[in-house]
């Protein structure tokens, strides 16, 4: 009797192939094939979840009208394909509102339900310059970028699969995601690493839907290794993009590779991403990129200058990582920036001309620092009382404390110097042979440089 049933679904495909073009007939009808027909529900294998949902919105005219012509009006349509056994899908129903029978994985079902993993090289879209050992950590990048690292260095950890990176832009997550998939290639080259801006897959998505060739690209991209995504926040209000990422999302992730994702944005704040993507997003480890912190800035500046090969003095990269607060790549725009105002001016660089650059090219960090904050700061910092910088102690860590006062009041202030003298009862000579003795140890006193980065850094904070 299924025999008879078995022609009968033939007939359909025949009514079929006369109306669509053959290319469409071959991409999504040669595939299906007759599984039983019982008490009015006809059961058709095919490949997958996403294939039962396309077949659903591009020609569920068509074969409605072909399936209602041979069986009869009541007939109701059954998908069954192949599930992986953490995922226990079930079956998908044509025309009816009741929830439909579980339908049980094919027999010797692959995982792939298109093709065998590919084995050819691909082009892994990762910048050679962007390695761990070019990205700068600090407090606000400090647990993402751990995680980052553990994930490079054995990508089959699944305890932060998938890794959901956020942040608001410029803050260095392309450039820790692309991190990730040089090490997983260093340790090994066959890997196949895919880094691309969720934009461009939805390009590829688009021009794969209108040639025809959207089982290739799914079988594409479930043949990754480890995929990364950029600005997946891009894919909002895609519909039809997101419903495609969604099936490749789950495969990769069922078969244990590696997805890591960012965002400029947290998932919960991701309206116009479909629900089920989204409980997915928030599955693994979600990490934050925070702006960063005034020693973080510092560190990028100094980073930068010695890649460029440019000399920043001590004084500039503290003005400029002072004012540039918002993103790392502010900052690197600032260095560049001031190394063409220097050759074309022929000027060497100096705060003044960072002074001139800053305000042509950022917001300059608005702050209210003036003599008795520089004082606070500094005596919290050094644990001493404020009212002896204004006695004649000679203590060392006392008049340690009040050469700071006097170069930092100098630094963030336009009080001058006479003025900050008479405040600490001293002559403008000694503010200026106190400023002085400070710009010249700087460079050659590590443990000076970070006293005054962590003193500038409770200032900005305030």
């Amino acid at each position: 009797m299924q025999s008879k049933y078995s022609q009968m679904w033939e007939q359909c495909l025949g009514i079929i192939r006369d109306i669509i073009p053959a290319e469409q007939f071959s991409s999504w009808f040669s595939p299906l094939s007759f599984v039983s027909y019982v008490d009015n529900e006809l059961t058709i294998a095919c490949p997958s979840e996403f294939f039962s949902e396309q077949l659903d919105e591009r020609y569920m005219r068509v074969m409605g009208m072909a399936l209602k012509r041979v069986f009869n009006e009541r007939v109701q349509l059954i998908y069954q394909y192949p599930v992986v056994a953490d995922d226990p899908t079930s079956s998908v129903k044509v025309g009816s509102t009741h929830p439909s029978p579980v339908v049980k994985p094919a027999p010797n079902a692959s995982s792939n339900p298109f093709k065998e993993k590919c084995s050819d090289e691909i082009d892994s879209q990762l910048k050679p310059d962007l390695t761990f050992e070019n990205y700068c950590i600090g407090d606000s990048n400090k647990v993402a970028g751990s995680i980052g690292e553990a994930i490079a260095n054995d990508p089959r950890i699944q305890t932060f699969n998938p890794l959901f990176i956020f942040g608001p832009c410029g803050v260095g997550k392309t450039h820790l995601i692309q991190a990730i998939g040089i090490r997983i290639k260093e340790h090994d080259p066959r890997a196949r690493v895919l880094y691309i801006t969720a934009r461009l897959f939805e390009s590829q998505f688009t021009s794969a839907t209108q040639r025809g060739k959207i089982n290739e690209f799914i079988a594409f991209y479930q043949s990754i290794d480890t995929l990364i995504i950029d600005d997946i926040q891009d894919l909002i209000g895609k519909d039809k993009t997101q419903r495609t990422f969604f099936h490749i999302f789950n495969h990769l992730k069922q078969n244990n590779k590696q997805l890591i994702m960012t965002s400029d944005c947290r998932p919960s704040e991701m309206e116009g991403m479909e629900e089920r993507l989204l409980s997915r997003f928030k599955s693994g480890m979600t990490a934050q990129l925070e702006k960063p912190d005034l020693k973080l800035r510092i560190e990028v500046l100094r980073r930068k200058a010695l890649h460029d090969g440019v000399v920043l003095p001590e004084d500039v990269i503290q003005f400029i990582a002072a004012n540039v607060t918002e993103s790392i790549r502010e900052l690197e725009g600032v260095v560049v920036s001031l190394m063409a105002h220097a050759t074309f001016m022929n000027k060497e660089i100096s705060v003044e001309l960072a002074r001139r650059v800053l305000a042509n090219s950022v917001k300059m960090h608005k702050r209210n620092i003036n003599f008795d904050t520089v004082a606070r700061e500094v005596c919290e910092f050094y644990n001493i009382e404020q009212n002896l910088l204004f006695a004649k102690s000679r203590k060392r860590e006392v008049s340690d404390a009040r050469q700071m006062v006097m170069y930092l009041v100098k630094k963030h202030t336009n009080m001058p110097l006479k003025a900050i003298g008479t405040k600490l009862q001293r002559t403008h000579a000694t503010v200026l042979y106190a400023c002085r003795q400070i710009d010249e140890r700087i460079p050659l006193d590590r443990k000076l440089q970070e006293e005054v980065t962590a003193i500038e850094q409770q200032l900005m904070s305030k």
